[in-house]
């Protein structure tokens, strides 16, 4: 099996860096109910209230015996912790909006939704050199590509060309159905790794029978494996550069 790369909801730091502070907010409130209630002898809506208005407190120890310094003391600590972490709920927030973060995770989501109605696509799954030549030749003639790229660098090229991007591992299934594989006319594997490449056709073959896919493979003893593996074309960069050469320097000189 290969390790899920496909980012999940406790991945993403927009989320999981929001989430931290607000949960520290409301642990701290119902840890403040809890403590006012037991040290107070008060019912939970009574020390909710004491939790929003601090001078109940004194109210309540003016008609009841109890334990009112305790009370008090552990009033200021609640009160300390509410405003700590509401400073980190708001500097969490600040950040993460002026930071690029939620401005980031809106780009992608709404890319996927571009991506999610879209159809007679093609597929290029990885963005090095090879698979960016492949992509911005076919944007050129008016094609529409979604790229699919486990490196962020190469990602963040791909996202800046232009292209649709799905963000993951092309050996997942999953991976290639966010990209639309059931949609696409054909599929490029195009990553610099014979192995990964021909691993990628024989999960979009079964994620998607009709696509027609395109593998590069680095040595001729790739080619049989890829087609057994169900690439209906293979390519060998190295092959198809050496015979441009030739035909190059066979042309009659000027």
């Amino acid at each position: 099996m290969f390790p899920d790369t496909t980012p999940h909801l406790d991945d993403r730091p927009v989320l999981r860096r929001t989430l931290a502070p607000i949960g520290v907010f409301v642990a701290i409130v119902v840890a403040g109910i809890a403590g006012f209630a037991a040290l107070g002898n008060v019912g939970l809506v009574e020390a909710a209230f004491w939790l929003v208005d601090l001078t109940s407190v004194d109210l309540h120890f003016q008609e009841h015996a109890g334990p009112e310094r305790a009370t008090k003391a552990y009033a200021i600590l609640v009160t300390a912790g509410l405003v700590l972490s509401g400073l980190w709920i708001g500097e969490t927030v600040v950040t993460e909006v002026f930071g690029g973060r939620i401005p980031t995770a809106v780009s992608r989501a709404t890319m996927q939704r571009q991506i999610d109605t879209t159809d007679g696509h093609v597929i290029v799954c990885g963005y090095g050199m090879f698979g960016r030549t492949v992509a911005n030749r076919l944007a050129e003639a008016g094609r529409t590509v979604v790229v699919v790229e486990i490196n962020g660098d190469n990602a963040t090229r791909a996202r800046e060309d232009g292209h649709l991007l799905v963000e993951g591992d092309a050996r997942r299934e999953q991976v290639l159905r966010t990209a639309g594989v059931d949609r696409a006319t054909k599929l490029v594997a195009a990553i610099d790794d014979s192995n990964v490449n021909i691993q990628i056709a024989i999960v979009s073959g079964t994620a998607a029978s009709t696509t027609e896919i395109l593998v590069r493979v680095g040595d001729e003893m790739y080619e049989s494996v890829a087609k057994e593996a169900g690439a209906d074309e293979v390519v060998i960069p190295e092959v198809v550069s050496g015979e441009r050469v030739t035909r190059l320097l066979e042309r009659p000189a000027d």
